[in-house]
């Protein structure tokens, strides 16, 4: 049985990952506008499936899956295993059942990496996978 500290532990850490992955999730929207997209969703849900961003640029509809870390062990395209990009197309398809689009699709992924220092590291791997619609 988990005691009482552990459980606040727990919750503690779970609620400082939560306020990262935002932290994380608010750069990585900013970073794409800085490219040229629109963002037109964040946090976008279908049931138990979630898009972090949804963005639009010239003619193509991006569905992005954000991960934040505070190191740099690890790839991008790493980020997101099989389960991930399998719950990612599901909510894709979702999107799209009642927001039909013409225009192209893309799976990306945006890596932040905050520093000790607070600064963030932000590396965009766009079409990081193909999608088997």
């Amino acid at each position: 049985m988990e005691s009482t500290g552990n459980r606040e532990r727990s919750r503690a850490i779970r609620a400082e990952s939560g306020a990262t992955g935002v932290a994380g999730e608010d750069a990585a929207a900013r970073y794409l506008c800085s490219l040229g997209h629109r963002i037109l969703h964040r946090g976008w849900r279908s049931r138990h499936l979630e898009v972090d961003i949804v963005s639009h640029t010239k003619g193509c509809l991006h569905f992005v899956e954000v991960k934040t870390r505070s190191d740099r062990d690890f790839r991008p395209s790493d980020a997101v295993d099989g389960r991930k990009k399998r719950n990612l197309l599901n909510a894709a398809r979702a999107y799209l059942a009642s927001n039909p689009t013409m225009d192209e699709v893309h799976f990306d992924v945006v890596s932040v990496y905050f520093g000790a220092d607070g600064g963030a590291i932000i590396e965009y791997m766009e079409e990081a996978f193909l999608p088997y619609f």
